[in-house]
């Protein structure tokens, strides 16, 4: 018998549980049926991404729910990334690397220096790839992806409580020197490829955002997050 961390996991909406049932979409059931070639009476586990888990059996082409499962990855903080969109793809490793690190929220930004105008289509994307991310890692919650929203707006808006803006030039402290061990929910702001602008430092400082550095060593659009997530996972795990 396999045992839980061996199934295959796949993510759902809680309305597609009916009692015991489990009505699976057509994408789901080629999923299943076609690519992992589950049989009747197969076990999976299904995940409503938002921390609800549950042990299911294939019963023909739907499904059979069998009982909740609990699942304690998930970090005792709630991350939000708001990230200025790098150029090209970068944009895919960062959701794809910070799901697996624990991240809640991930906010896109349209600073002064980005350079990408997404489509509707790139956060269908992201959604996906974060979907896919938190079923590998066995996640129970799969991180919110917002819409891209300038600057502005972004800082004026957030709600944490710590607030933190990465610069990487500058006098400023380590984020891991500032952490608060106690925080329920921190946002973190990172910049495009050249960084946020004096302005935009200035406007974040007004919003309450505290500026921290990475290091002494200048990091990509994409390696930072990747940084700043694992510090705070790091503090809290």
């Amino acid at each position: 018998m396999l045992s839980l961390s061996q199934l295959q996991r796949i993510t759902i909406h809680s309305q597609q549980i009916q009692e015991t049932h489990l009505l699976l979409t057509p994408q789901q059931q080629h999923y299943l049926l076609r690519v992992l070639r589950l049989r009747d009476s197969d076990k999976f586990i299904v995940m409503d991404g938002m921390g609800k888990w549950w042990l299911a059996q294939l019963a023909g082409e739907q499904g059979e729910v069998l009982e909740p499962l609990e699942v304690k990855t998930e970090l005792p903080v709630a991350i939000t990334l708001m990230m200025a969109l790098p150029k090209g793809n970068g944009f895919d490793e960062i959701v794809r690397y910070c799901t697996e690190l624990g991240v809640t929220c991930i906010a896109p930004i349209l600073s002064d220096r980005t350079l990408l105008n997404p489509s509707p289509q790139k956060l269908e994307r992201w959604q996906r790839i974060a979907s896919e991310a938190a079923e590998q890692s066995e996640r129970a919650v799969v991180p919110t992806i917002l819409q891209p929203v300038a600057f502005n707006t972004a800082i004026k808006e957030n709600i944490a409580t710590h607030r933190y803006i990465c610069e990487a030039r500058g006098n400023y402290p380590h984020l891991q020197q500032i952490i608060n061990k106690t925080a329920n929910d921190i946002i973190i702001a990172i910049g495009p490829e050249g960084g946020w602008t004096n302005q935009e430092i200035e406007i974040a400082k007004e919003s309450g955002f505290q500026p921290i550095s990475l290091g002494r060593r200048i990091l990509r659009a994409v390696t930072a997050p990747i940084v700043a997530i694992s510090l705070i996972a790091a503090n809290f795990e």
